[in-house]
């Protein structure tokens, strides 16, 4: 008998877990892989195929301010704090389930008085005591593997959690270096207004001495003031820009903004990153957190599918009990007084008007609409980092070509200003000149700031190893989960 129950203890109905098969990519663009250089006087970036991700890959951009700032979001990020103790909470619930697989050893005690009318009509009474104490024990037999099941989607939710604690330091670490590098950008932006301005105020006081020698009209003054109020225009909102970008880097790190100021990020204190790592699409999809975490959702649909089967199927109970029934403390412990039971229950579901098998065909169900989720992570992964590459591609392309806008634009103004000087050049096509550097300025200034944010989400996009990170913030080791699959 006690053989039959052992073997009968290790099925468990319903479907085991296999990881569904990841597509068959070898790349993630159609079109050849390559960076073009980005001009004469910007950093060439290089695909490295097969490059391991960094879980500090923001220490690529050669920033001590940057490493710094990262430290403090990581050390005192709430979001951070909030993943940690979500995973450690899904982790005591496999502790919880888990305990469905051992005896449960209880001990009652209990004290009565009773009072009763003595017999024969008379008014009097008799009083007596009892007294119990005693353990108890019950085991339910997990025949079909309902608890079992039970534990492996537990595990899966705490495979999950996991994954979410790393997506939240990925998220975290990117958004960190993202807002760095726009208050860069921003930075840079308002360097290229401030020399824009610079010399607009030039072209101002060359027009007013002009005025007052008689070779320039009113109309060329106010021309020159208009075109130096449209240009200081162009500050607030960069400098709104800067400000957004600084107060949120305050609250990545945990501190309100008058708590914490930013570092004043420069694109000085930076180095773009030459070496651009391109994880093998196998490899890399294993990394990203968010497709670990649709699988483990998937996962635990899955164990789903086997709770509700065992629903199906009858349970048994074993219990047994140990009573010390006694009417004062002296004699409770004596031996004589000593009950003792021992009994066995089974429920077997006959009628539940067909609820049970709509719950299995619910649970079915749910697996087929997760199984859809985890095919749409999987596919928007894939669209996240082929928009990257391609990215990169153009912001060298686009910064190339901005540079030489911006050295066609610069060669333009200095000519048409000596042609002012010396009388050949009239003040609106020096206007215009004008006008087209601070176009150029401004374009190029955005194209640097926008390769370095797009470098960032590269890394970001390949995972960055955040796994290897979260795993080392687990507090308990989920093991025993079931890693076979369903269907």
């Amino acid at each position: 008998m006690g053989t039959a129950l052992a073997v009968l203890e290790g099925c468990a109905v319903g479907p085991n877990f296999t990881p569904p098969t990841p597509p068959s990519a070898s790349g993630y663009v159609v079109e050849p892989s390559a960076l073009p250089t980005a001009g004469r006087s910007d950093i060439a970036q290089h695909l490295q195929w097969g490059a391991p991700p960094d879980p500090h890959w923001w220490a690529a951009f050669r920033s001590t301010a940057l490493d710094d700032t990262v430290a403090l979001a990581i050390a005192d990020s709430p979001t951070l704090d909030t993943a940690r103790a979500t995973l450690a909470q899904a982790q005591q619930a496999i502790r919880v389930a888990r305990g469905g697989l051992y005896p449960q050893v209880d001990v009652e005690a209990s004290a009565q008085r009773d009072r009763a009318r003595t017999t024969g009509g008379g008014r009097g009474h008799t009083t007596s005591n009892l007294l119990t104490i005693g353990p108890s024990v019950s085991y339910a037999l997990d025949l079909f593997g309902g608890t079992r099941r039970q534990i492996e989607a537990q595990t899966a939710l705490a495979d999950y959690q996991r994954y979410q604690l790393a997506a939240t330091y990925l998220t975290l670490t990117g958004n960190t270096v993202t807002q760095a590098l726009t208050s860069a950008g921003a930075r840079e932006q308002l360097r290229a207004v401030a020399d824009i301005i610079a010399a607009d105020r030039r072209n101002v006081d060359l027009v007013a001495i002009e005025r007052e020698v008689g070779k320039a009209a009113m109309t060329d003054v106010l021309a020159a003031r208009s075109q130096l109020a449209a240009d200081l225009a162009l500050s607030p909102p960069l400098e709104q820009q800067l400000s957004v970008a600084d107060h949120a880097l305050s609250i990545l790190v945990g501190k309100t903004p008058t708590q914490w100021q930013a570092p004043a990020f420069d694109f000085d204190m930076l180095t773009l990153p030459a070496d651009i790592p391109v994880a093998l699409p196998s490899v890399w999809l294993a990394s990203r957190p968010d497709v670990g975490a649709a699988q483990s959702q998937l996962h635990a649909a899955s164990a789903a599918i086997g709770i509700a089967t065992a629903q199906l199927y009858p349970n048994i109970t074993l219990s047994a009990a140990w009573t010390q029934t006694a009417a004062s403390m002296g004699p409770l412990f004596d031996s004589a007084n000593g009950l003792w039971a021992v009994a066995a229950a089974l429920t077997a579901p006959l009628f539940h008007g067909g609820a049970l098998n709509a719950q299995k065909q619910a649970a079915v169900d749910a697996f087929d609409a997760q199984l859809g989720i985890y095919r749409q992570t999987v596919l928007q992964a894939f669209g996240q980092v082929a928009d990257t590459l391609r990215a990169l591609q153009h912001d060298a392309d686009e910064l190339a070509a901005q540079r030489t806008a911006l050295e066609t634009a610069q060669a333009s103004l200095a000519l048409q200003r000596e042609s002012y000087r010396v009388g050949t050049a009239s003040l609106v096509e020096v206007l215009q000149a004008q006008r087209l550097y601070a176009q150029a300025r401004l374009g190029y200034a955005r194209a640097k700031g926008q390769r370095y944010v797009d470098t960032a989400q590269w890394f970001a996009a390949m995972g960055g190893a955040a796994q290897s990170w979260a795993q080392g913030q687990e507090t308990v080791n989920p093991a025993g989960s079931n890693t076979a699959a369903p269907h």
